[in-house]
């Protein structure tokens, strides 16, 4: 513990003894508000120490639907009076989490001061035998992100993959349409069937899964951009129904920054479970729900989104009666080219959507 208290003081020095901020009345730069509230931070630890008391750090909880609320036009967003997690550097439970927040935070105000950038990746590696796991690096820029109240750009810390989303300018495009794809192996079938050019031009895009901030900044700047159409394509299974709402709504761990990666706007294309009935597909593609496919579907149906779509709720409870779900591959049951040469054309083109 007294190693972190040195660490905390070092730090202290440290800001205290760079350029002072210069902070003008209606033109404060992000960067300029993000190292303000380091230095706040960080004085409220000395100031902790000063009346020989522990420092603590605050973090709003990012897993608790209790400090989010829903708002139909943007999302999930983080309430403004969030319950807190507190990390304490004299409980042996969290010390070293507070460890790590200090070095991160460290990190951050040099990034932002100097006008430079890094991958969480590169943190990782600035100190591996203290943060053990690229996870931890992870879990803590988020939850910096969220303790200041600015979006993860703005701490100078960016993602392999399109850091600078935001940056991008000019986009010019003759789509229709953008077909968000939950899977790149899907991503990469419509690709060699040359989907874009037949039911196109329009825009395809996957976060290989669960999207990642950049995907779904991604997402948000072609629909700002564009004003076309945003269709998800996910499997039929709870899984891919999160992951649609995600990109439409948001995550409850990034409600802090909804409003600049939600889509409101984005429509359920399929593989809808009322379509597993109506296609017939084969009983074979098929798999039974899982425990854990149960949970989820009961705790999707709880959101506070889905009352707002009463036809996504028939669709969810539909899949709890039939106690099935299918990944979209199953239509390859039906025929091998279904995907591309039936089921898409036609949602498409006669409104087959949620």
């Amino acid at each position: 513990m007294m190693e972190q208290f040195a660490e905390i003081d070092r730090l202290r020095v440290e800001l205290l003894s760079k350029e002072p901020t210069d902070h003008v009345v209606g033109e404060e730069t992000d960067s300029q508000e993000v190292l303000r509230q380091i230095e706040g931070v960080i004085q409220g630890l000395v100031t902790s120490l000063s009346k020989e008391e522990a420092p603590v750090i605050k973090v709003p909880n990012r897993s608790s639907w209790a400090n989010v609320s829903f708002d139909n036009d943007v999302g999930l967003l983080m309430s403004a009076e969030s319950i807190c997690s507190t990390i304490r550097c004299d409980d042996p439970m969290s010390a070293t989490r507070f460890a790590h927040f200090i070095k991160i935070l460290e990190i951050i105000y040099k990034l932002v001061q100097s006008n430079s950038y890094a991958t969480k990746r590169d943190i990782y590696y600035s100190d591996t035998k203290l943060f053990v796991s690229q996870r931890t690096v992870d879990r803590i820029v988020d939850d910096i992100s969220c303790m200041l109240r600015v979006s993860r750009r703005n701490l100078h810390v960016a993602v392999p993959v399109s850091p600078n989303v935001v940056g991008i300018r000019n986009i010019v495009s003759s789509a229709k349409f953008v077909l968000i794809v939950e899977k790149d192996a899907t991503f990469q079938r419509l690709l060699d069937d040359d989907f874009c050019s037949k039911m196109g031009p329009c825009i395809m895009i996957t976060g290989k899964g669960v999207p990642d901030v950049n995907t779904r900044l991604m997402v948000r700047k072609l629909w700002d951009t564009l004003h076309v159409p945003s269709f998800a394509l996910v499997d039929g299974d709870p899984y891919g129904i999160e992951i649609m709402c995600i990109y439409k709504y948001g995550s409850l761990a990034m409600s802090f920054e909804a409003c600049s990666l939600t889509v409101p706007s984005v429509m359920w294309l399929g593989l809808l479970p009322s379509d597993l009935q109506r296609l017939r597909v084969p009983e074979k593609a098929l798999i039974p729900l899982t425990q854990a496919d149960k949970s989820k579907l009961s705790s999707l149906l709880k959101r506070p989104y889905i009352s707002n779509h009463p036809a996504w709720q028939r669709e969810m409870e539909l899949m709890q009666e039939d106690k099935v779900k299918a990944e979209i591959q199953s239509l390859t049951a039906i025929a091998p080219d279904f995907l591309t040469r039936v089921y898409l054309p036609n949602k498409l083109r006669y409104g087959g959507w949620l």
